[in-house]
């Protein structure tokens, strides 16, 4: 008699109900992907070739198979968090050992790199002065550095003018008297150092659809050759302009200011006076005060200034075959020779996913089905169980022949 069916049975529910139990035990945690045993049947090598007549010896594992099917997505506080929402992984370096995982959940070192629950560093693209550096992965590091100060150079002016307006030379015009002259809006320019100054513009009706436009910085009018000239057609388009160049020194030691204008918005209808645009570029020093990330893993700071700068990029990584990904733990896997070669890129791109920030995708762990499959892996061991039983009362009934 051979007990050995009913063994293999019990070694393969045994090791099922190991695998079943894992999953119940990482239902919670982030970024798991759910496993499954694949079983095969066994039978003993003939020397005479198989006969119709051959009964199997048993069952086996064949291998544990892991089901990489999306997680549900759960929002969180963390703008480093990022959930993929999609096919690909996420590319993690610890100390040059590389290796890929879905969790998401990442926090900054005391040095400002990107980091996973297990201190692995994120890779992906970095940004020098706000500029992406492709097709070099290095491990992500974001710098706390001030944002510099950016001069203004340009200044976009959009203003509804009124036509009924009364003609006010531009000699007369007295800033301190609202009487000489027609209309006035003002902005801040900011210098090399950062520092804000107030930019007036001041519009003086010269002649039927000719108007003066005078620009003061820190109160005092900015050198040029004269006041910029506007002239509009008889529809209330812009014509032309002149004189847009304008020049100031602010003190303080910063460098002297050269500002272009533009008044290609500008109108003259018949209608009350209105600011449109009023746009001037440059900006106070800034510190990094937050960041998020895009669904293309850029990773934008934002400054206290009200700029924003890239800071890099998170990458994505897919292979050919993903079962052949060997499980290194702490939700993380490595490259084998079965899994093919590693397919980098940007989120988004080919047959990679996108990402989501402030979000973490959950394991994918059926916590229903896996109960069920627990209590059917159960009555499988016991089943196992009685076929040795009963083998064993079989050879007792036999023992006992007289």
């Amino acid at each position: 008699m051979s007990f050995q069916q009913g063994l293999s049975g019990l070694n393969a529910a045994a090791k099922n109900l190991d695998v079943i139990g894992n999953n119940v035990a990482n239902s919670n945690t982030a970024g798991f992907k759910q496993a499954y045993a694949v079983f095969g049947d066994v039978f003993a090598a003939s020397f005479g070739g198989v006969t119709n007549t051959q009964v199997g010896i048993g069952t086996q594992i064949k291998g544990v198979k892991q089901e990489f099917s999306q997680g549900n997505i759960t929002v969180t506080n963390n703008p480093l968090d990022v959930a993929i929402n999609g096919l690909g992984f996420l590319r993690m370096s610890d100390s040059g050992a590389i290796s890929y995982t879905r969790n998401g959940g990442f926090s900054l070192d005391k040095t400002g790199f990107i980091v996973g629950a297990g201190g692995q560093h994120v890779t992906g693209y970095t940004a020098v002065n706000g500029t992406i550096v492709p097709n070099v992965l290095v491990n992500l590091q974001l710098s706390a550095a001030d944002l510099p100060p950016t001069a203004t150079t340009n200044a976009s002016v959009g203003v509804s003018l009124t036509p009924s307006a009364q003609i006010l030379p531009t000699a007369s015009l007295l800033v301190t008297d609202p009487a000489t002259y027609n209309f006035s809006t003002a902005s801040s320019a900011f210098d090399t150092l950062g520092k804000a100054h107030p930019m007036s513009f001041y519009f003086n009706k010269t002649a039927a659809n000719t108007w003066d436009c005078s620009t003061y910085v820190d109160g005092v009018v900015a050198n040029g050759v004269g006041p910029s000239t506007l002239t509009f057609d008889s529809a209330g388009a812009l014509l032309t302009s002149t004189n847009l160049v304008k020049t100031s020194t602010p003190a303080g030691g910063a460098a002297p200011l050269s500002i272009t204008l533009n008044f290609d918005t500008m109108t003259q209808f018949a209608s009350s006076f209105g600011v449109n645009s009023l746009s001037l570029d440059g900006a106070a020093a800034g510190a990094l005060n937050g960041y998020n990330v895009g669904a293309d893993g850029i990773i934008m700071g934002k400054y206290t200034n009200g700029q924003t700068q890239k800071l890099g990029q998170i990458v994505l990584t897919n292979f050919t075959n993903i079962q052949g990904l060997a499980p290194a733990g702490d939700g993380m896997w490595i490259e084998t020779a079965d899994s093919g070669v590693p397919l980098t890129g940007i989120p988004g791109s080919a047959s990679l996913g996108a990402l989501q920030s402030s979000a973490k995708e959950d394991s994918n762990v059926d916590l229903t089905a896996e109960l069920v499959a627990m209590i059917t892996a159960q009555r499988v061991y016991q089943a196992n169980a009685q076929s040795i039983k009963t083998q064993d009362q079989l050879l007792q009934t036999m023992v006992n022949l007289k």
